[in-house]
């Protein structure tokens, strides 16, 4: 390992000068989204940048450093001895600014500053809620929401990318994690209004079983609840298409493909009246939370600590608000 390239990335009093007058923000922004991404195309997704642009800056910094700091093996792009230095500067540099943004809006008290969430698909449905009440208070606060699957945000959690995580179930390989639940989370079975079963009641998991099921991709939060209710009755359904939205799997089920196991939160804009129909099945709802994560030891800003006690803050109003609308579901689940 070249001693003088980590000297010369660590020293902030000693920049060297081809860094300065030959490399961008932008362009360590695209390289640190490429090595996290392991893919040009999913760095240019999240940058909202074109594949060309991302591929043109990373050569010019490659250019710059004078030496390879990526390598393509298979689909996956990887850094180099050279990129995983380049690399872990870029996030000690990243982490220092957002140290400093912090630090500044701690002395202006919440009229500034920033909050980085990343939620799972389904709380999709509550975080845009929550942000816009904590917008009305805070309206000067930057907002940053990533929504992806499950696997995605501890993904992201693990290389501390955002200041809080919203999901419907808590990691066991992330024991070094502080979890705040702060919202019901009900997971429902749906079907079309003019199904057969919509005129039963406490339809059983085994006949339930037996009918064309869809499922979320693996990964999904949801999808895993539901398994496991199968799996502990020792059931297997019968799957016959896994989707990767809540809203895709709304248009197959009333397609006719089959029936399905969604959070209720995604049912909520239709509400009753929609065209979705909640069954009443053994072993359902599921009554879930919703929790607010981040890592153990992390301090908040005062942003993200304002975010978390005014999330905590409206859980009986959001449970009150679900009640209201669909009083079966909390009434079958006491």
């Amino acid at each position: 390992m070249d001693q003088r390239l980590v000297i010369g990335l660590k020293a902030a009093s000693e920049i060297p000068e081809f860094i300065v007058r030959h490399t961008t923000m932008r362009q360590l922004q695209i390289f640190e989204a490429i090595v996290r991404n392991g893919s040009f195309t999913r760095a240019a997704e999240e940058l909202f940048l074109t594949q060309p642009t991302v591929s043109m800056q990373t050569k010019k910094l490659t250019d710059a450093f004078g030496l390879p700091l990526l390598t393509q093996i298979g689909r996956q792009v990887r850094p180099t001895e050279a990129g995983e230095i380049v690399y872990s500067t870029i996030r000690e540099m990243f982490d220092s600014l957002n140290n400093l943004d912090a630090a500044l809006a701690e002395i202006q008290g919440l009229k500034r500053g920033r909050l980085r969430l990343a939620v799972v698909s389904t709380a999709k449905y509550v975080a845009p809620e929550l942000l816009g009440k904590f917008n009305n208070l805070y309206p000067n606060i930057e907002l940053s929401l990533k929504v992806s699957n499950r696997d995605r945000v501890l993904e992201r959690m693990s290389s501390h990318e955002d200041d809080l995580y919203i999901m419907g179930q808590v990691a066991h390989e992330f024991e070094d994690v502080e979890v705040y639940p702060f919202a019901p989370n009900p997971l429902v079975v749906v079907a079309p209004k003019d199904h057969d079963l919509t005129q039963r009641s406490q339809i059983s998991l085994q006949e339930l079983a037996e009918t064309p099921f869809i499922l979320r991709e693996p990964g999904s939060g949801t999808r895993d609840a539901t398994l496991k209710v199968f799996e502990k009755a020792n059931i297997r359904p019968h799957i016959k298409m896994e989707l990767g939205s809540n809203e895709a799997i709304k248009h197959a089920v009333l397609a006719g493909l089959g029936l399905s196991v969604l959070s209720l939160h995604s049912m909520t804009l239709e509400g009753p009246q929609g065209p979705l129909a909640l069954l009443d099945v053994n072993g359902f709802p599921i009554m879930r939370q919703w929790f607010i994560v981040h890592p153990k030891g992390r301090s908040l800003s005062l942003v993200a600590q304002s975010f978390l006690e005014f999330a905590i803050s409206e859980e009986q109003t959001m449970r009150d608000a679900m009640a209201k609308q669909w009083p079966l579901v909390f009434q079958n689940a006491d």
